[in-house]
C-alpha cells in the first residue's frame, strides 16, 4: 500500500515536472515571436518614420552627416513652403482632385461589384459557371497588356486629361472585388433568400435589404483597396492627366522632384508626401475593426 501511493507520489511528481517544463518551454517560444514581430514591425515603420522626421526637420539638415535618427531641432519650414503661395493653391487642388477620383472610383466599385457578385452567388441563369470562369480569368491578364489599347479608346472617346479613365474602368469591371464578394455572398443561406422572396422581394430588394447589410465588413475591405489603390495610381494619372488643373497629390509630388536640387525642395517632397497618406491613414484606423474582420470572415467562408 505504502509502496503504491510513493509510485503515485513520484508519477505526479514527474507529470507536474513535465507540465512546467512544457510551460517554460512554451513562455520563451511566446516571448521570441514577440521579439520577431517587434523587429519586423520596426522595420515596416522606419520609413514612415523616417520622411515625417526629415519632413519636420530643418531642410538645411537633411542631408547631414552622420546621419541622426532622432533630433529635437524640428522646423516647420517645409510645411510652410507647401502651403504658402503657388505651392499651396496646388496642394490643395490636386489633393480634392484625388478625392473625388479615389471616392468616385471606390463607390462606384463597390456598388458595381457586389451587383455583379450577388448574381454569380445567387441568381440562376444559363452560362453562369462558364461565364465566371472568363470573369476570372482575366486576372491572369497583366495590366500592361491592356494599357495601351485603353488609352486608344478613351483618346478616341475624347477622356483624355479628364477622370473618366481612372475612374471608369475599375467601376465597370473589378475582377477581384466581384470574386471577393461572390465568396461572401456564397455563405448567406438561401433559406432568408427565399423567404424573402415568399415576403414579395424582388431580386433588387433581396440584393439592397439582405445581401447589402450582410456584406458591410467585405465591403469596407474592398473599398479600402479600392481607395488606397485610386489613391495612389500614379501611373496612370500620369498617363491620362496633363493639365495642371487636373493634377492629383502624386503628380503635385512628381512636380516638385522635377525641381529637388536643393535640400528645401526635398523637405517639401516630403512634407507633401507626409499629408498624402493622412486620407489613407485616417480611413485605414477608422475602419480597421471591419477591415481585420472582412478579411477574416471572407477567407473563412
Amino acid at each position: 500500500m505504502v509502496n503504491s501511493e510513493l509510485n503515485l507520489i513520484m508519477v505526479n511528481s514527474s507529470a507536474s515536472l513535465h507540465k512546467k517544463k512544457r510551460n517554460v518551454k512554451a513562455l520563451i517560444l511566446y516571448i521570441l515571436i514577440i521579439i520577431v514581430l517587434t523587429i519586423f514591425a520596426l522595420l515596416s515603420f522606419f520609413p514612415f518614420y523616417w520622411m515625417i522626421y526629415n519632413a519636420f526637420k530643418d531642410p538645411s539638415l537633411i542631408f547631414e552627416h552622420p546621419v541622426k535618427l532622432f533630433s529635437f531641432d524640428l522646423s516647420i519650414e517645409s510645411f510652410k513652403g507647401i502651403f504658402t503661395g503657388e505651392n499651396g493653391a496646388n496642394l490643395w487642388r490636386s489633393f480634392g482632385n484625388s478625392l473625388i477620383i479615389s471616392l468616385s472610383a471606390t463607390l462606384g466599385t463597390l456598388f458595381t461589384s457586389s451587383l455583379a457578385a450577388y448574381a454569380f452567388a445567387k441568381l440562376h441563369f444559363f452560362g453562369k459557371k462558364v461565364l465566371f470562369g472568363m470573369f476570372v480569368a482575366t486576372l491572369m491578364l497583366p495590366g500592361q497588356v491592356t494599357m495601351l489599347p485603353l488609352f486608344v479608346i478613351f483618346a478616341n472617346m475624347g477622356w483624355t486629361d479628364t477622370f473618366l479613365p481612372l475612374i471608369i474602368p475599375g467601376v465597370m469591371i473589378n475582377t477581384y472585388g466581384v470574386f471577393m464578394l461572390r465568396q461572401f455572398i456564397v455563405s448567406i443561406p438561401n433559406e432568408i433568400l427565399e423567404a424573402s422572396e415568399v415576403d414579395g422581394c424582388g431580386y433588387f430588394r433581396r440584393y439592397w435589404h439582405i445581401v447589402l447589410p450582410l456584406l458591410i465588413p467585405a465591403l469596407i475591405t474592398l473599398g479600402l483597396f479600392s481607395f488606397i489603390g485610386s489613391w495612389n495610381n500614379y501611373f496612370g494619372q500620369l498617363i491620362y492627366l496633363s493639365s495642371p488643373e487636373n493634377m492629383t497629390i502624386s503628380l503635385f509630388i512628381a512636380s516638385l522632384k522635377d525641381h529637388s536640387s536643393t535640400a528645401l525642395q526635398w523637405g517639401q517632397i516630403l512634407a507633401a508626401s507626409v499629408i498624402s497618406i493622412v486620407p489613407i491613414s485616417i480611413i485605414y484606423l477608422r475602419c480597421q475593426k471591419y477591415f481585420v474582420q472582412g478579411i477574416a470572415t471572407t477567407g473563412i467562408k
